[in-house]
This record gives C-alpha cells, sequence and structure tokens, in this order.
C-alpha cells in the first residue's frame, strides 16, 4: 500500500515539475487586449460588397468554433453568386437604358 502511495506522490510531483519547465520555456504566449464590447475583427465594406471582399472574410476560430473547410466553401460559392448577380444586373440596366429615352413624347409637337 505504501509502495502505491510513493508511486502516486512521486508521479504528481513529476507531472508537476514538467508542467512548470513546460511554462517557463514556452511562456503564456502572446495575449491581445480583449476587443471592446459589440465588435468583431471581421470586416466587410459599407456598400458594394463584392466576391472579393467575401471571399477575402476571416473569422475567428474558437474553441467550439466551426468547421473551416465549410464556412470556406460557402464564403467561395457566395462570392461567385454576389459576382454573377452584379453582372447580371448590369446587363439588365443597360439594356434598359435605351428604352427608356424611347417611351417619352416628344414635347412641343
Amino acid at each position: 500500500m505504501t509502495t502505491a502511495l510513493i508511486y502516486l506522490v512521486v508521479m504528481l510531483l513529476v507531472a508537476a515539475v514538467v508542467f512548470l519547465l513546460a511554462a517557463v520555456v514556452f511562456g503564456r504566449g502572446e495575449e491581445l487586449a480583449p476587443l471592446p464590447p459589440g465588435s468583431s475583427p471581421t470586416r466587410l465594406p459599407a456598400e458594394d460588397i463584392t466576391g472579393e471582399d467575401v471571399r477575402q472574410v476571416r473569422f475567428q476560430i474558437v474553441f467550439r468554433g466551426y468547421k473551416m473547410s465549410e464556412v470556406d466553401w460557402v464564403l467561395r460559392r457566395t462570392g461567385v453568386e454576389l459576382d454573377e448577380l452584379r453582372e447580371r444586373v448590369a446587363r439588365l440596366e443597360a439594356a434598359l437604358q435605351p428604352r427608356e429615352g424611347a417611351h417619352r413624347r416628344p414635347t412641343g409637337e
């Protein structure tokens, strides 16, 4: 019984020494100042978001975070879709411009 107790105490001491040695050698790491409440390091323009803006978005990784490959896939797909929609809107607006002048009645006649 005393042998098991001595073994347990020695193992705890060895574990404590290894932990303290690792803490001294590697340090606690660089600590960043906390973000103000309600803010995020993720940035997007206030207006005219392009596909490239969406592709450049990066999220914080937390302990119970997200599967990065899934979020990256969604961002890539959203960026492509956004670019396609903007191109389609531009083509439709360009097609409508000549018609707007054709519907006006001449003034003075």
